[in-house]
């Protein structure tokens, strides 16, 4: 029987899910701050799914990609003091204004686009 994505987990449900021995995923709270599952009677783990998905980066980051437990940290930590995609987006549309509205010639935003192209190209080579 398969749980909700949703659902919490336990700390052996999540070890059996994973193949992560739960030792290794206790360690894991202490060496990784942001990895604090919710604790009830008797210090039981459960696992939220932010957490699940915590302790999946972790084990990629470790296990797949051959960071140290201090690299895995130190990129968890910048991932998540970097700017969200729609503030980016947002940032990026208002600082390069567009000729084009919505309904006009698309040759005209193909010029455009073709002259930063250019622009770009050109300031690639000259760096």
């Amino acid at each position: 029987m398969t749980k909700d994505s949703g659902a919490f987990r336990t700390i052996g449900e999540l070890s059996k899910e994973l193949s992560i021995k739960p030792h290794i995923l206790r360690y894991w709270e202490d060496q990784f701050g942001m990895l604090q599952p919710l604790k009830r009677a008797g210090s039981r783990r459960h696992y939220r799914p932010e957490d699940v998905e915590m302790v999946k980066t972790i084990n990629r980051l470790l296990n797949e990609e051959g960071y140290t437990i201090k690299g895995a940290r130190k990129f968890l930590t910048s991932r998540k003091n970097r700017p969200t995609a729609p503030a980016a987006e947002k940032t990026s549309a208002a600082a390069i204004p567009m000729a084009v509205k919505a309904g006009e010639d698309t040759g005209l935003m193909l010029k455009e686009l073709k002259a930063i192209r250019d622009r770009l190209s050109s300031a690639l080579s000259q760096a």
